[in-house]
């Protein structure tokens, strides 16, 4: 799959072809919907906290004898029927959401939507995103040059890119990652992907397993000694 490069004054420069192994991956719904659950259960925290008879203050001493009162025995007045005491079977912070899923299977899923925006065109590939000073409008002006019909887009980083972090943190529906944290849950909260052109690298080192790596690169160097060859030839 080839896809064109812009600048950041949005005029294609250039064109490149994605690798195969992560941006023409088949969609699997129900894989990808199985990832997103688990990923999601995985950043809940519980808010809700109630105290038990343990935790709510007072209560140190019987409120009343056991005999001879009329009344019904009591131990503490922080026992869960009298009015201000603990709370029975009510929620609590040590509620675990966490689920665990196999890395291939996240890396599968990540992959089928890469290949989902590379195929829906909602990939933007950069030759390079770099500003001068932290200013909103700098990283705004770029966005309106580029094929985007919204601004609502995830921007993919190689490093830690500080003028460009801050200066889009004030825009609405617009967040900044490092390509190696790329997850599925993010780029589905995003319609699109905007990142440099360094990131197609970084997210073959990051995700793809080492042999295969080993078997890109074998294939890179033949592929520049039979170019060497060539050019022998034709001198």
């Amino acid at each position: 799959m080839k896809i064109p490069v812009y600048n950041q004054e949005g005029k294609k420069v250039d064109e490149i072809s994605l690798p195969k192994e992560i941006f023409e991956v088949p969609l699997n719904k129900d894989l990808v919907h199985q990832v997103a659950v688990c990923q999601m259960a995985n950043r809940r925290k519980p808010i809700a906290h109630t105290k038990d008879r343990g935790e709510v203050s007072g209560g140190g001493r019987k409120p009343w004898r056991q005999k001879g009162t009329g009344r019904a025995r009591h131990g503490s007045i922080r026992s869960p029927i009298w009015r201000g005491g603990g709370i029975t079977f009510g929620p609590r912070k040590e509620r675990v959401f966490e689920k665990k899923i196999p890395k291939k299977m996240r890396r599968k899923a990540l992959f089928m939507v890469l290949s989902a925006k590379a195929k829906d065109n909602l990939l933007i590939i950069l030759d390079n995103l770099k500003l001068d000073q932290i200013k909103t409008k700098l990283i705004s002006n770029i966005l309106d040059k580029l094929p985007l019909k919204t601004k609502n887009c995830l921007i993919a980083l190689p490093d830690v890119e500080k003028n460009v972090i801050l200066s889009a943190r004030n825009l609405p529906k617009v967040s900044t990652i490092e390509a190696r944290n790329l997850n599925l849950l993010d780029l589905l909260s995003f319609k699109y992907l905007l990142m440099p052109q360094e990131c197609i690298d970084i997210i073959e080192k990051t995700f793809l397993k080492q042999s295969h790596q080993k078997k890109i690169e074998e294939e890179g160097s033949k592929k520049s000694k039979q170019e060497k060859k060539e050019r022998k030839d034709r001198k």
